[in-house]
């Protein structure tokens, strides 16, 4: 399965943004779906997680962005989407998707643990 991510860019601090994960060759739905960022000289950080459909599709966030941010499905559509609302300054990242063929109990919050990645989007907080 190919991803791809989009929807990022430059906002003020409190402001939203939704990003999308689109797939192409495969069902979206049936992989379990991470959202991860990257922020310059950092390592890549767990956002929140979306179960496939088949386990239910429960969603599960870091503690950094409950509350803030949240994550959903079109299956119609085939992407993964991250509602992203009150941003900060210290969520500006670069953004990836990624897809994990196997589903482990628990929240899946490692890179590790997902097979496939999209490109990455910048998202751009200023304060």
């Amino acid at each position: 399965v190919q991803l791809q991510a989009s929807g990022g860019g430059s906002v003020q601090a409190g402001e939203s943004l939704r990003l999308s994960c689109t797939a192409s060759g495969g069902t979206l739905s049936r992989y379990t779906t991470g959202w991860f960022r990257q922020a310059p000289g950092k390592e890549r950080e767990f956002v929140g997680t979306i179960r496939r459909s088949g386990s239910g599709g429960a969603t599960f966030y870091a503690d950094s962005v409950k509350g803030r941010f949240t994550i959903s499905r079109d299956s119609a559509r085939n992407t993964v989407y991250l509602q992203m609302n009150s941003l900060k300054f210290e969520d500006t990242a670069v953004y990836f998707c990624g897809a994990a063929e196997r589903h482990v109990v628990g929240i899946m919050s490692r890179a590790s643990q997902y097979n496939y990645w999209g490109q990455g989007t910048q998202v751009t907080v200023s304060s």
